[in-house]
């Protein structure tokens, strides 16, 4: 990629930053729309696992994210690896359980799981570009 020209380069990475923007949009609406479309706005607990979701690695590994691919020998780092992945789960079990209690319907549990995996495409995506394309902030 280093052979193209200056303006194709900025071309490919404002492409791929406006993707993580319709990414990242597509699964606010659909949050949001699986809690307005049938009137019942308990779905949005999931909101507290998304934002719950990035802060053990912020705390704990100092959003460094390649120490989460890497085998660690820092108790911290697993810490962060494990609160991480409960946050994750959490944010799947939620609305599962919301639908095992008859709180939502099947429409709402189809909305809020899709938007939880649109949500993880979109930061999977930016992880893949953040170490390459210097869109890292840190």
């Amino acid at each position: 990629m280093a052979d193209l020209p200056r303006y194709i380069r900025a071309c490919l990475h404002t492409g791929k930053l406006a993707m993580l923007a319709i990414l990242v949009s597509g699964g606010i609406v659909l949050q949001i729309l699986a809690c307005a479309l049938y009137n019942n706005w308990w779905p949005m607990l999931t909101v507290l696992m998304y934002v719950l979701l990035p802060m053990p690695l912020a705390f704990f590994a100092g959003l460094d994210t390649s120490s989460l691919y890497s085998e660690s020998t820092s108790g911290w780092i697993d810490a962060a690896k494990f609160l991480t992945g409960a946050s994750a789960v959490g944010s799947i079990a939620i609305p599962v359980i919301l639908k095992h209690a008859g709180v939502i319907g099947w429409g709402a549990l189809i909305m809020e799981l899709s938007s939880f995996f649109i949500f993880v495409s979109a930061i999977l995506c930016f992880l893949g570009t953040s170490e390459d394309d210097g869109y890292s902030m840190f």
